[in-house]
């Protein structure tokens, strides 16, 4: 049988495109994992999420199993709420879309604010896995560079201001990641949240702020876009899964009240109550705080030890940016595709990901790769660059 014929055309379209997780190697066993964007495994709070599971089952004995049981689960929002304010995002509960992890959040928005005609912008390179759930609603996406300080917010300017003298359609909205950005590390500075803060008022459109990292930083702490967001142009997704375990997929949406609504009406899963009231219950009897303070000298350390292994161990003329929080290190090989490089250090039991998989037009990709640094421990990363040094030599010789 030819279930093709059932798929409606913008579903075909979309099949055209790379599947989910492209971009994830398989991996031979004993790998260096210089590739997962995971926090490390030792910094799951493994115990106190067992802790709060067997306070919840103590306590309330089956209703965290139901779709509605547990009062925890309605604790959740205010906690995340809580959180936000104390970064300068202040919102009530109908302005707060809890969901499945980030990912969830940004296609709910897609969902229901895109067509096939809609225009959209995002940031060249960006996030890849929200570069595939924007392809499976329109085709016409525009990509703006980000250089060392994020988004370059003139050059978004440059292009808004050509579609209007040209009559075209303007972005429906923004996805940008400002904060400890993925995959280049880099930080938009406080003169240029502002710049596109404003653009999207002059233009009108919508700015999608992907704020997964935001917490991580090594240094002073970092103003959200939201925060300064006087005309609720900014859609807000964040999540836990960076700070406290992604398997948990707690992530949420924080916007105007009639879109928050929307979204919330193609939602439609009911939440996942057992997950909500367990990091709930782990909310309540730990410091997040805490576990933050702890967070951002560990990877602090972790990324000024890759740091370190790129300057001993990598040829010239690679270069990399030096990134104040998050988990990335963004590198460039000249002249090398490091997608075709990318056997050669699987074989060598090293693993990352190629630049091309964070660019709508990948070939703009193919000299760069994604290193992380949260994942392998620090041994194990020095090792991996050191291999990696010894692969790259004869190129640059």
């Amino acid at each position: 049988m030819n279930y093709s014929l059932f798929f409606p055309e913008n579903v075909k379209k979309a099949l055209q495109n790379d599947p989910p997780g492209a971009w994830m190697s398989v991996l031979p066993e004993g790998c260096i994992r210089l590739n997962s964007g995971y926090p490390a495994p030792n910094l799951v709070p493994a115990q106190q999420i067992k802790a709060a599971v067997g306070t919840l089952i103590k306590e309330e004995q089956d209703l965290p199993f139901h779709y509605i049981g547990s009062s925890h689960t309605a604790s959740l929002p205010q906690q995340i709420q809580k959180r936000l304010e104390s970064r300068g995002i202040n919102v009530c509960e109908e302005e707060l879309l809890i969901t499945s992890g980030a990912c969830q959040g940004i296609d709910l928005i897609a969902r229901s604010l895109l067509d096939e005609e809609a225009v959209i912008a995002v940031e060249a390179p960006t996030y890849m896995e929200a570069l595939e759930i924007f392809k499976n609603y329109t085709n016409h996406i525009i990509d703006i560079p980000v250089d060392e300080y994020g988004l370059n917010t003139d050059q978004l300017e440059e292009m808004l201001e050509e579609r209007k003298q040209a009559r075209l359609p303007m972005p429906r909205f923004l996805y940008t990641i400002p904060t400890f950005h993925n995959p280049t590390g880099t930080t938009m500075p406080l003169k240029r949240r502002k710049h596109m803060l404003k653009l999207a008022d002059k233009y009108d459109f919508l700015i999608v702020e992907d704020d997964a990292y935001g917490e991580l930083s090594f240094y002073e702490s970092v103003t959200p876009c939201k925060a300064i967001d006087d005309e609720g142009r900014v859609l807000y997704v964040g999540s836990l899964s960076k700070v406290i375990a992604p398997g948990m997929r707690i992530g949420w949406i924080v916007g105007a009240q009639e879109l928050i609504s929307v979204f919330d009406w193609f939602k439609k899963d009911l939440g996942h109550p057992f997950s909500h009231a367990t990091i709930a219950a782990y909310l309540e009897g730990n410091s997040l705080e805490d576990r933050l303070h702890l967070l951002r000298e560990v990877y602090q350390a972790r990324c000024q030890t890759m740091l370190k292994a790129l300057k001993e161990y990598l040829p010239a003329p690679i270069t990399w940016n030096v990134p104040e929080g998050g988990y990335f290190i963004w590198v460039k090989t000249p002249g090398i595709d490091t997608q075709q490089l990318l056997e050669q250090a699987l074989a060598i039991g090293v693993a990352y990901v190629p630049g091309k998989y964070f660019f709508l037009h990948q070939k703009e990709g193919i000299e760069y790769l994604r290193f992380s640094f949260s994942y392998a421990e620090e041994q194990d990363m020095v090792e991996g660059i050191r291999r990696l040094g010894e692969l790259l030599a004869p190129y640059y010789n």
